[in-house]
């Protein structure tokens, strides 16, 4: 069964600076809680985010157990949006939708993601029982990261 996270929150700071800090691998670990193992193995250098980009990273979501994630770059509108999909990893589906509107108070940032888990029914009870729970965790880490880097 396919699912669907969103989020959304005001950065009060420019757009040059919210798509800096959003659209660079690197900055993903800042923003992943430390218990999940994020780890970037693509060297990206400072290049700027374009489609088709490869990222390639390490994740320990659950009992510290390391998977290989790989996500491509699929829609990149210069600093207004972009998806990252994953082509391989722990997932059946990844589609994560960054957005990002300026308005009077700065940026706000939304995400979007749909997926999917593997193993049909037995993946809709992961979901239930660890998964959703664990995604929602991610993701407010990541607003109150967010918060402190942001909105001081």
């Amino acid at each position: 069964m396919k699912h669907q996270l969103y989020r959304e929150q005001q950065l009060n700071c420019d757009i040059e600076i919210a798509w800096e800090f959003f659209s660079s691998p690197y900055n993903l670990a800042q923003i992943t809680p430390k218990e999940m193992g994020f780890v970037v193995h693509t060297d990206v250098g400072n290049q700027a985010i374009f489609e088709g980009m490869e990222i390639e990273y390490t994740v320990s979501p659950l009992l510290k157990i390391p998977l290989k994630w790989r996500t491509k770059i699929t829609e990149v509108t210069f600093q207004k949006s972009f998806t990252d999909f994953q082509e391989k990893g722990p997932y059946k589906l990844w589609n994560h939708f960054h957005e990002f509107i300026l308005n009077k108070e700065g940026v706000l940032m939304k995400d979007t993601v749909d997926y999917e888990l593997p193993f049909g029914f037995l993946g809709d009870i992961t979901h239930a029982l660890l998964v959703k729970k664990k995604l929602e965790s991610i993701f407010d880490f990541r607003f109150k990261v967010l918060e402190q880097k942001f909105n001081k």
